[in-house]
Order: C-alpha cells, then sequence, then structure tokens
C-alpha cells in the first residue's frame, strides 16, 4: 500500500485528523502529508473542515468524500439494487422480507460456526470482528475503561443495499445479539445510515450492565 493509499485508509479507519496526525502516524514531514492530502483533494477524494479549538487558531481536519468512500469495496452496489428492485415488483415487500430473513438466517449460521460458544466473551467478540473482516466490513474491537466492548465497522460493503432497505441493519443486529448470547446486551451506538462515519456496536457483560 503506497503512502497515498494509506492516508485514505486511515481517514477511513480512523475517522478526521489534520495533516499532523497523519504525519506521525506515517513517519513523514507535516509538508510531506499535506501535499499527499492536497494531491487527493484535487482528484475529489478527501476534503477539509476547519474546526474551531479552544486556544489559538482553528485546526484544520481532513476526511473522506463520497468518492473517496466508494474506493473502498461496496460488493457491487449496482447490481444489489437492481436486484432489490426486481424483487420487491416480483414479490412486494413480503419478497424482500423473505430475502432478508433467508440472509439473516445464512450469517447466523456463520457467525455461530466462527464464533462458538465455550470462548469467553471477549474472544467471541473478537471472533465475530474477524467474520466481519472477512466479508469487507474492516472490523475491529476496542476494549472500553467500563470492561464492555466496542465492536466497530469502519467500512459497510452492503451500504447500497442498505440505505434501499434499512431492514438490513436491523438483522444485523439481531443476529449479533444471538450470537454472543445471554450473557451480555448488544446495542448499536453508532450507525453510518444516520450519519456517522462508521456503524459500532457496544457490547456489555451482564455483570457489568448490573445484572448479577
Amino acid at each position: 500500500m503506497n503512502t497515498a493509499d494509506q492516508i485514505l485508509f486511515l481517514l477511513k479507519t480512523r475517522g478526521a485528523k489534520t495533516a499532523q496526525q497523519l504525519a506521525a502516524m506515517l513517519g513523514l514531514t507535516s509538508m510531506g502529508a499535506r501535499r499527499h492530502l492536497e494531491a487527493a483533494e484535487e482528484k475529489g477524494l478527501v476534503r477539509f473542515e476547519d474546526v474551531a479549538e479552544k486556544v489559538g487558531r482553528p485546526s484544520r481536519r481532513w476526511l473522506l468524500t463520497d468518492a473517496g468512500h466508494a474506493r473502498f469495496p461496496d460488493r457491487h452496489a449496482d447490481l444489489t439494487l437492481q436486484l432489490i428492485t426486481q424483487i420487491r415488483s416480483l414479490f412486494g415487500e413480503e419478497g424482500m422480507e423473505k430475502l432478508i430473513v433467508a440472509r439473516e438466517q445464512a450469517s447466523e449460521e456463520f457467525y455461530r460456526n466462527t464464533v462458538g460458544q465455550a470462548a469467553p466473551l471477549g474472544e467471541r467478540v473478537q471472533s465475530l470482528a474477524m467474520a466481519r473482516e472477512v466479508e469487507g466490513y474492516m472490523a475491529e474491537v476496542e476494549a472500553q475503561d467500563d470492561g464492555s466492548l466496542l465492536l466497530v465497522e469502519n467500512h459497510c460493503p452492503i451500504c447500497a443495499a442498505a440505505r434501499e432497505c434499512q431492514k438490513f441493519c436491523r438483522s444485523e443486529l439481531d443476529v449479533f445479539k444471538r450470537v454472543l448470547g445471554p450473557e451480555c446486551t448488544v446495542e448499536r451506538t453508532e450507525h453510518l445510515l444516520a450519519g456517522a462515519r462508521r456503524c459500532a456496536y457496544r457490547i456489555v457483560p451482564l455483570q457489568k450492565a448490573g445484572v448479577k
């Protein structure tokens, strides 16, 4: 991965960053990072926002444009949208619901086989993240200070389908709850379709949630 692609990857997975922050992450000079950002801006891949700080002048933070996000895999978005339109036309909303249920069942079976039930919760969440990574979600797990875990998905390879039919997102949350089991709670805390830059799920062991 060349430096230009590394910058796009960091903006995708870590959110808005200043040129100085990107330079430190990649071992570049601030001027070198700015040159890469300006080149990406000319291609329409990034844009910047000047954010007011408490002290001093505003901080210039760079983030991906829609074209920048589109550089990452989308699981054949155009074909997916065509298929959704055709299913609705031929079979109505009942047909769409059957499709979503079938996908939900297949996903749950795959995750259960990957995650298992005997391992500690933390290991199961890591295994679930690995399964989502294989599917193109750029998933990772972040441990939180309160003992909870954050399953982060920096990319949505089915975003076009989810925008067209948000029940796809509903089914994913339900599947996560069933696969991880009754010893934890799972809630979506960030949602790409609601304007966030990523999807994130907070997983809390029941004893941490106050259940004895």
